[in-house]
């Protein structure tokens, strides 16, 4: 009898909420080209992960190139680096297996070209002006005058990257922003009078190791959402088998992997390092059309919640620096999808390491409900346009979804980028003001009737219009946004649009050359 009883109990406790969740599975595609062959050959007779050393290997080259090859965004001129953190557990992350081939090659390449190679710091750092020392402009010390290190190109290797996460709470310790202006690409100016210490146009890639218990213990808050963490391509990674005698690559293709190493670097003039910006990277016009249909949906896709949400907002430049390496490995200036969906692989491996790492069951489950609340709050105010939070929660839900669900779906709604709906009080009568809420997109519309229509408005308009209806997280607004993008768009105006474009792209690859 007491068995049976403890049956129904256990099956009453399987009512609950299943935390059991799969592991990030990357896709392929990651493994595009010269990365893969470099993955594949570390990993065929390993433990190794391949997408690990294709990490590692993806931090290594693109610091190697150097600042010569860029790609402009608005007034941003992107380079190839990269910060990767490999997530494991300890020893089965086979984390230092995944840098060992980097090494191997790095040695190859020296013995190829002493030049081509960037300088390498493997591990321990702990402020901004010990790293800055790695690359400083020279400095006096005493009557003696340190030479400056002109080549900028470094890699730090940081198998404890738990140090890192450590001295960021160190109390005056810098060197978390430090790292957030490498990543930028800015020069480090000292941080105090008396450091003497500068270092100009630093090219700083760098490669992580973490336990996910340290990360999350480790990590604080404020890391969490002042854009240091976000600069970090996270993914998880550990050993995809199991082998008590793994077998080094041999050496004869670890000296090939070299020559085509040597062979990119030779394309992008890495061993001119002096020379920066002199090699601009393009996007191909369907790179381009694919790219901005990602940048509408998933690049800025923030359903994810406030928390994952902060940790994968820097997806759109991540994906572009990605891309422009595959492009240079393929010894071309010119982006093309293949390159785009590579990048897009290894963006989405990141997302899905970070809701394992930092979410829960819990926290999938409840953001997937303010999704759902939001959407069906969108389909109400496609219907009925102009609504009261009352006729929300009586008309929309029948009372049946909560205060908290509601609340939590509107300030999703509203807190958007652009906003998806816009709330307005009405203080005419006496009392309480009362709010109403609305689509965004109508708002959009009406202001696009009362304005003129220009070139910049054009675009606008033919943007939303690409948005991917299956990948944005709230469809029914897309479909307004489209139908009332597309009763604008005359066939004139796309030709005269269309033709504004090239000419636009023609003048701005043209004043880049002369720059």
């Amino acid at each position: 009898m007491n068995s049976d009883f403890n049956i129904l109990a256990d099956a009453a406790d399987d009512d609950g909420l299943d935390n059991h969740r799969n592991a990030p599975r990357p896709d392929p595609a990651c493994l595009y080209g010269l990365v893969g062959d470099v993955a594949r050959a570390g990993s065929d007779t390993t433990e190794a992960n391949p997408y690990a050393i294709a990490a590692n290997f993806i931090a290594f080259m693109g610091c190697s190139v150097g600042r010569g090859p860029y790609m402009p965004i608005g007034n941003t001129w992107h380079h190839a680096r990269m910060f990767m953190l490999h997530i494991g557990r300890s020893g089965r992350g086979r984390k230092g297996d995944a840098v060992s081939l980097i090494g191997r090659i790095e040695h190859s390449l020296k013995a190829l070209s002493k030049d081509a190679t960037p300088q390498v710091h493997r591990g321990g750092l702990s402020s901004r002006e010990g790293l800055v020392y790695l690359i400083h402009d020279g400095y006096t010390e005493g009557k003696t005058e340190v030479e400056a290190i002109l080549d900028k190109r470094l890699l730090v290797i940081e198998s404890e990257f738990a140090n890192i996460l450590h001295q960021g709470k160190r109390e005056g310790n810098t060197l978390s922003t430090a790292l957030r202006d490498c990543w930028d690409g800015v020069s480090m100016k000292p941080a105090t009078k008396s450091s003497r210490l500068w270092a100009t146009d630093p090219h700083i890639a760098l490669v992580g190791a973490v336990t996910p218990s340290e990360l999350l213990g480790l990590m604080a808050s404020r890391e969490l959402t002042n854009g240091f963490a976000n600069r970090f391509l996270m993914f998880w990674a550990e050993r995809t088998k199991m082998l008590a005698f793994p077998r080094a690559a041999r050496q004869e293709d670890v000296d090939a992997l070299a020559a085509r190493v040597l062979e990119v670097l030779q394309f992008c003039r890495a061993e001119r390092w002096a020379d920066k910006d002199k090699m601009r990277v393009e996007l191909s016009p369907d790179a381009r059309k694919r790219y901005e249909v990602l940048y509408h949906s998933e690049l800025n896709d923030n359903s994810a919640g406030e928390r994952i949400t902060a940790l994968i907002e820097r997806r759109a430049p991540m994906l572009l620096r990605l891309a422009m390496l595959f492009a240079l490995c393929d010894l071309t200036t010119m982006v093309e999808v293949r390159h785009i969906n590579a990048a897009l692989a290894w963006v989405r491996y990141s997302v899905d390491s970070i809701k394992f790492v930092f979410g829960s069951a819990a926290d999938e489950v409840e953001v997937a409900e303010t999704n759902e609340t939001a959407q069906k709050i969108v389909d109400f105010l496609t219907a009925h346009q102009r609504v009261t939070r009352k006729q929300i929660t009586v008309d929309c839900f029948k009372g049946h979804v909560n205060k908290n669900r509601i609340d939590a779906a509107l300030d999703e709604l509203l807190s958007c980028n652009p906003p998806l709906v816009t709330v307005q009080e009405n203080r005419s009568g006496a009392g309480r003001p009362t709010k109403f809420y609305e689509l965004a997109a109508n708002k959009v519309n009406y202001a696009n009737n009362k304005q003129p229509r220009g070139f910049a408005a054009d675009v606008g308009l033919h943007e939303q219009s690409e948005v991917s209806e299956q990948s944005h997280p709230y469809p029914a607004l897309v479909r307004q946004v489209r139908i009332v993008s597309d009763a604008s768009k005359t066939p004139e105006t796309l030709a005269s649009l269309d033709s504004s474009l090239t000419s636009h792209s023609s003048q701005a690859v043209s004043e880049s050359e002369e720059f």
